[in-house]
């Protein structure tokens, strides 16, 4: 006999944690709010800063995290102009999340050692 399914009775229709992981969840996306914790970055800050990640992906990540309002992209005025890239006040509020990853990840990391 077949079970009977359920009616959901989650507070929330729309589940915040796949929200937020709809924002985090693209490849580097961690790594580049990782990064720009520790102030703003310029473009070849951040290549340096992750060796592994092509200057295509790095600019596509950057642009969609300044379209999800993520990070702050401002010309300075400098002869040739540069592009810095900083976390706005919802790319700060993600920090915690992350540096909680960072932690069960370094505790995963104890384990298989």
């Amino acid at each position: 006999m077949a079970l009977k399914v359920r009616k959901n009775r989650s507070p929330q229709p729309v589940c915040p944690v796949g929200q937020c992981m709809a924002l985090l969840g693209g490849a580097w996306t961690p790594n580049v709010i990782w990064y720009l914790n520790g102030g703003p970055r310029r473009f070849s800050e951040l290549r340096l800063d992750m060796p592994p990640i092509s200057p295509k992906m790095l600019s596509a990540r950057l642009k969609k995290l300044e379209t999800k309002g993520v990070v702050r992209r401002a010309v300075v005025p400098t002869s040739p102009p540069s592009v810095e890239y900083a976390l706005t006040d919802l790319g700060r509020e993600l920090v915690p999340a992350i540096e909680a990853i960072v932690r069960v990840g370094h505790r995963l990391k104890s384990r298989r050692g």
